[in-house]
């Protein structure tokens, strides 16, 4: 992709997900997300209707009146883009590739974050951590996430999400909210997903294409794993096979939603197909 094709991309995509983020998302993410907890403000007269656990015990003695501590919402917080650049993730035959689709997710979560006045971070990954921009405010910071997301090299290798949990956790203390985007297409260790929950407010997103789950009948066809680089040879017409790849996948994916219901994390499965925002929506909604 050249550099005016990206910059053309980029902007596409911020026109698009703007009007969707302003539309449908930032009042629910304002809602879901609106704050980590309460720091001290000041102290002032008690007022009828004052908890009685507020008094300041130590200035009501002192001027034989009480006075309660006001106490106010910690508002800044922190969003970590966590993207899976496995070659299977550079796939598509629908609308679009897994990465642009990602990188319109991405996109509406960051304006989203934006117009609350939050840092969002990036973390792109696939056999290891390749890349990491620090959380960040604004638009500019966002359009440089989206266009990293679109032009970086995808990796032919296994993916392994533990490794962009385990980093994320080590370097960034502070709870943080974390979009975890993959498809999923390889195992990983379901306790660090369970000590990242405990910490960070977790939603992975399975994105995939309709190919992933069912294969159509195409005759004898040599399937590439884009990577592992294996070749298998199968036989599509074959009605029994077909029938069996699509029940593993669905076996797969139930795995995947009961690891991260037992993490106490939120899992989507999006086809690239879907309105991403109504899947969006219902989770800020639930929080």
């Amino acid at each position: 992709m050249q550099i005016k094709d990206i910059i053309k991309k980029v902007k596409q995509i911020e026109i698009r997900t703007k009007k969707k983020s302003e539309a449908t998302l930032m009042g629910q993410y304002h809602s879901a997300f609106k704050g980590q907890g309460m720091t001290f403000s000041e102290v002032r007269p008690y007022q009828f209707g004052d908890e009685i656990r507020r008094i300041d015990w130590n200035k009501t003695a002192r001027f034989r009146e009480p006075f309660v501590k006001v106490m106010e919402e910690e508002r800044e917080l922190t969003m970590m883009l966590l993207v899976d650049i496995s070659a299977s993730m550079d796939y598509g035959t629908k609308t679009q590739l897994k990465r642009e689709f990602v990188a319109e997710i991405a996109a509406s979560l960051g304006f989203s974050a934006a117009g609350n006045n939050d840092k969002v971070g990036l973390i792109l990954f696939a056999d290891k951590v390749y890349k990491v921009i620090p959380p960040q405010k604004g638009r500019k910071h966002i359009l440089a996430i989206i266009s990293n997301i679109l032009t970086i090299d995808y990796v032919a290798t296994p993916s392994k999400i533990d490794v962009a949990l385990e980093y994320m956790m080590g370097i960034f203390k502070k709870k943080s909210m974390v979009f975890l985007f993959s498809d999923f297409q390889d195992d990983f260790e379901q306790k660090i997903l369970r000590v990242a929950s405990r910490k960070h407010q977790v939603l992975g997103m399975r994105i995939f294409d309709e190919k992933d789950n069912e294969i159509p009948d195409v005759g004898y066809t040599l399937f590439v794993d884009s990577e592992t680089g294996k070749q298998v040879w199968a036989n599509t017409s074959n009605a029994r096979w077909r029938y069996n790849f699509a029940e593993k996948q669905k076996l797969r994916i139930k795995n995947l939603e009961e690891d991260f219901e037992n993490s106490s994390a939120t899992f989507m499965n999006i086809n690239t197909g879907d309105d991403y925002s109504k899947f969006l929506y219902q989770y800020f909604r639930k929080r």
